[in-house]
């Protein structure tokens, strides 16, 4: 999140290459996408945790990388 946060400041800033800008943009966006996709997978696990069947909230141990 912290280099995500360093590059946005760096593009608003105005003052890179149009290369750089773009190699900043790309990295922002790769970033951004892995960062979705890990709150997607800790999403998953808490509704899988909170979800509660006739034993009570499942507590079992989730296989989440």
């Amino acid at each position: 999140m912290q280099r995500l946060a360093t590059l946005v400041e760096e593009l608003e800033d105005g003052d890179l290459s149009l290369e750089d800008s773009l190699e900043r943009f790309e990295e922002g966006v790769k970033l951004a996408r892995a960062s979705q996709a890990r709150l997607d997978e800790a999403e998953a696990r808490v509704e899988e945790l909170l979800g509660e069947g006739d034993d009570g909230p499942n507590t079992e141990e989730l296989d989440v990388p």
